[in-house]
C-alpha cells in the first residue's frame, strides 16, 4: 500500500516509515499541509497518515483539501486535549483517529482496517450489499445478520445502511445525525442516542444478556464505528508491555 505520512517531528516520521515499510508499505514522507498536498497530487497514495497541529495548513484543512480531491482513507493523530480538532477533522472526511501516545501494533492494526476498506468498498448505488456478518437488500429495505432476517424500522434502516457504507469508519455524532434526520436534527443527540440502542438490541449477539457491543462500537465524545464482524479487542489493543514501541507526543 503506498502511504503518505504527514507530521511536523521528524523522530515519529522516521519511526512511522521504519515501521511500515517493514510491513511491506510503500511510504512518502512530509513535514507540513502544503508539501504534503504536493506529495499526495503526485504519487496519489492509497493511504494518509496526518497530525493535526502543524505550521501553516493544519490536518483539518489539509483533510479537506485532500477529501475535496479523493476519497483515499485518511487517520489523523491527535493528543490527548484535541479532541475539538479531532472531531472536526472526522467531520471533514477523515476516517480514523489515534490518540498519541499510540503504540506501533495499533497503528498498524488500523492501516490493515483501512486495506480492507479498500479491498470490501461498496459503492451507494448497489442494490444490495454483502459485508461481514451483514446482508443489506438496499431495494426491498431488508437486513439479515448472520443469515437471520432482523426487522427493523425506517430509521433504523436509514442508519444501518449509512454504517454498513462507511464499515470500520469512525463517525461523528454530527455526520449521523445529518444523516438520517436531515439538517434539523444535527443537535439534537439525544435521537441518535436511543436510535443506536434500539438497533444495538437488534443485531449484537449478546444484546440481550448484556455484553458488551461487537458490531456497533462507541468512539467516546466522537460517534461510532461499525465493524462488519464481531469485534476483536485485542487487534487495536496498545501494547503496554513494551514501552519502546509507544510514540510519544511533544514535550
Amino acid at each position: 500500500m503506498r502511504i503518505l505520512i504527514v507530521d511536523d517531528e521528524p523522530q515519529i516520521t522516521r519511526v512511522l516509515r521504519a515501521s511500515l515499510q517493514s510491513n511491506g508499505h510503500e511510504v512518502t514522507v512530509a513535514q507540513d499541509g502544503m508539501s504534503a498536498l504536493e506529495r499526495f497530487m503526485k504519487v496519489q497514495p492509497e493511504l494518509v497518515i496526518t497530525d493535526l497541529a502543524m505550521p501553516g495548513m493544519d490536518g483539518i484543512e489539509l483533510t479537506r483539501e485532500i477529501r475535496a480531491r479523493s476519497q483515499v482513507p485518511i487517520i489523523v493523530l491527535s493528543v490527548r486535549n484535541q479532541d475539538e480538532s479531532k472531531v472536526a477533522a472526522l467531520d471533514e472526511g477523515a476516517d480514523d483517529y489515534i490518540t498519541k501516545p499510540f503504540s506501533i501494533q495499533e497503528l498498524l492494526a488500523r492501516v490493515r482496517v483501512q486495506s480492507r476498506r479498500l479491498v470490501a468498498s461498496v459503492e451507494p448505488q448497489e442494490s444490495s450489499i454483502e459485508l461481514g456478518d451483514f446482508h443489506i437488500d438496499v431495494e426491498r429495505r431488508r437486513v439479515l445478520v448472520r443469515d437471520v432476517e432482523v426487522h427493523l424500522t425506517p430509521k433504523e434502516f436509514d442508519l444501518m445502511l449509512y454504517f454498513v457504507r462507511n464499515a470500520d469508519r469512525v463517525l461523528t455524532h454530527k455526520s449521523l445525525l445529518r444523516t438520517v434526520w436531515g439538517a434539523a436534527g444535527a443537535d439534537q443527540p439525544e435521537y441518535l442516542r436511543v436510535l443506536v440502542a434500539q438497533l444495538r438490541k437488534k443485531i449484537e449477539p449478546d444484546a440481550g444478556r448484556g455484553g458488551e457491543p461487537q458490531y456497533i462500537l462507541s468512539e467516546p465524545w466522537v460517534g461510532y464505528r461499525l465493524s462488519p464482524r464481531p469485534a476483536n479487542p485485542d487487534e487495536t489493543r496498545r501494547d503496554e508491555a513494551d514501552p519502546d514501541s509507544a510514540i510519544f507526543t511533544k514535550s
